[in-house]
């Protein structure tokens, strides 16, 4: 079996080691729409032939000469054996974040000339209909749910004819392992989109580097619902294709929990947020407890927080762990299916002490980093013990470099960082210096003796979102943040100051916890501008923010901060996608709020 050198030899790879009778799955019409590796040829063939017929091409194989392809669509089968299609026939997959405002969306369709775009549903398909007209390069948009008036993707599929099947391995024979795969635009928490440039190599080196550490067996099932559109879940599919892992696609976010219990997989990757909202749920329950239930429940939650990995706590710590991972923490693994090997997360920093907490219940969390220009792992925490360290984001990636620089920032080099910028070689050279990729973060190694790893990667902070005070003290906001979070009274928040006397926050509550709180403190107020006019809740807050910054220095501690009554979203354009803070515009947003801190 030769070894892959296009992403898209994936469903080749499988057929020689033995198809697969569940590659991806889906929710349709409410029961579970199985597709084989077999059926996915079939489809991607067809569809790579219909997409001949429809005029993309590899053109003279530069970035520019290459016809592309949008998609805006929520996880599905249809997004996977579109990426496939696209990339045999030598066009380039553009995928955009269905959550897109309209100005973006037209200047990344402009920007790439995007030729044919694929929709989910009737809202993006109006949406990007509005601006047929301002996008002269579109011809085409094929939308995946049925839509009045609009073209099906099966179409696009029925366009296909026997000529043009057979062209297509004439045309995937010429597409190299150095070629392009895909052109990726970083949403970004500053200025224009801009198109990350990355090849089958970037791509297809990070998957296999990446592979050994995973949980290895056969048959594995993982449920996906972070944005494909992301170099993280994209990346990640790769590698469960290339491992035959099955990939069953979430329905959405908030049937998670049900889909997890149906599915039952040994994996999945998230984001923090969601891992804390998981928490948080948990919690909940906790408290709904009574008597020694609620007891014993408390009891091996703080067990838990004092867990270490690659040390041991000596026999008695270790039969208590034992005992309350038979009574308690099997509901937890339960509610995750109760097949779960590790959830991976990337993409924004996680609270240490989650990380502890679920590791101590069995449920390994492997926390990693990288950036979609580095395709994107850069170092990842292994599922093997050895290769794990709490508040690190583990070892660098077996063909990964990665060196601090003098002021701090982390740079990294290997196959997997990108071409380039897309039409901007200024803005490349600006980051790609000598063969470093200049990361726009904060880190330091730590060195350690497990076994084969010796060195682990810490993130300190974002070189952008660090800040100086008026005083001249530079401040981190993350790590201030990140501790906050721990509270279950603190929901989402963020550390201002720059230019300033003394740091403040925005704080806003978790109310599911305050209104617990408030009814058993005989407080009558219900809505949550109600509940933080309250004299006692701003005494709570007041309380907890002086607990919390007995863990900074002088210069680093609140001193002021507002609550805020309503949760940061992407949908209300606080959060990117990935669910990072755009602190640009949560700043413009309330700075009335702001002002009331320093006035």
């Amino acid at each position: 079996m030769t070894e892959p050198k296009r992403l898209f030899d994936c469903i080749q790879y499988h057929i020689d080691k033995g198809p697969l009778d569940v590659m991806l799955a889906a929710k349709e019409n409410g029961k579970w729409r199985t597709y084989s590796t077999l059926e996915v040829e079939s489809i991607v063939n067809k569809l790579s032939a219909g997409l001949i017929n429809l005029g993309i091409s590899a053109g003279d194989m530069s970035a520019e000469g290459r016809d592309k392809v949008a998609i805006l669509c929520k996880n599905r089968p249809e997004w996977i054996m579109l990426d496939l299609a696209v990339q045999q026939v030598g066009g380039l997959l553009t995928p955009i974040y269905p959550t897109i405002n309209v100005n973006e969306l037209e200047y990344v369709l402009n920007d790439a000339q995007v030729k044919i775009v694929f929709v989910n549903d009737e809202d993006l398909y109006l949406k990007v209909l509005s601006l047929k007209a301002k996008v002269p390069s579109l011809t085409e948009i094929f939308t995946f749910e049925h839509v009045p008036n609009a073209r099906h993707w099966k179409e696009a599929m029925n366009a296909a004819t026997d000529e043009a099947l057979q062209k297509i391995p004439l045309i995937s024979e010429k597409i190299g392992y150095k070629d392009l795969a895909t052109i990726i635009y970083t949403s970004g928490t500053t200025g224009k989109p801009k198109g990350v440039m990355l090849s089958h190599e970037n791509i297809l080196s990070n998957v296999m580097a990446s592979i050994p550490c995973f949980p290895e067996g056969e048959a594995q099932r993982a449920l996906s619902f972070l944005p494909l559109n992301h170099i993280f879940e994209r990346m990640v599919t790769y590698l469960y294709l290339f491992t035959g892992t099955a990939v069953y696609y979430a329905e959405s976010l908030d049937t998670i929990g049900d889909n997890l219990k149906e599915v039952k997989p040994d994996l999945f990757t998230t984001v923090p947020r969601l891992l804390e909202k998981v928490y948080d749920k948990i919690m909940q329950k906790g408290a709904e407890l009574t008597g020694t239930k609620r007891k014993l429940f408390f009891w091996a939650h703080d067990l838990a927080t004092n867990y270490e990995i690659n040390k041991n706590l000596g026999f008695s710590y270790n039969l208590k762990l034992a005992i309350a991972n038979k009574l308690v923490f099997s509901k937890w693994r339960e509610g995750l299916g109760n097949n779960i090997k590790c959830i991976i997360t990337g993409g924004a920093a996680c609270q240490v002490r989650l990380i502890r907490i679920f590791t101590a219940a069995k449920i390994p969390v492997m926390e990693g980093y990288g950036l979609t220009e580095t395709s994107p792992v850069m170092c990842v925490n292994r599922y093997e013990v050895e290769g794990r360290m709490f508040g690190t984001v583990g070892p660098t990636l077996n063909n990964v470099e990665v060196k601090i620089a003098e002021d701090g920032e982390i740079l990294c080099k290997g196959p997997n960082v990108m071409v380039g910028y897309y039409k901007n070689p200024e803005q490349t050279a600006e980051v790609i210096k000598d063969g470093w990729f200049y990361t726009g973060d904060i880190g330091m190694l730590i060195d350690a003796d497990y076994g084969t790893y010796k060195q682990f990667l810490k993130i300190t902070d974002r070189k952008k979102e660090l800040f100086k005070t008026s005083g001249g003290k530079y401040v981190a906001p993350l790590p201030i943040e990140s501790k906050l979070k721990e509270s279950p009274f603190i929901e989402q928040v963020m550390v201002v100051g720059s230019e300033r006397k003394f740091v403040g926050a925005l704080i806003i509550p978790s109310f599911p916890s305050l209104l617990d709180w408030a009814r058993k403190n005989g407080i009558t107020e219900t809505s949550n501008e109600a509940l933080l006019q309250n004299e006692k809740v701003k005494e709570l807050y007041i309380e907890l923010v002086e607990s919390f910054n007995k863990f900074f220095n002088h210069v680093e501690q609140i001193k002021k901060f507002e609550l805020l009554p309503q949760d940061w979203s992407v949908e209300t354009g606080e959060l990117t996608p990935k669910l990072s803070l755009k602190r640009k515009v949560i700043m413009e947003k309330y700075k009335e709020a702001i002002d009331r801190i320093y006035s």
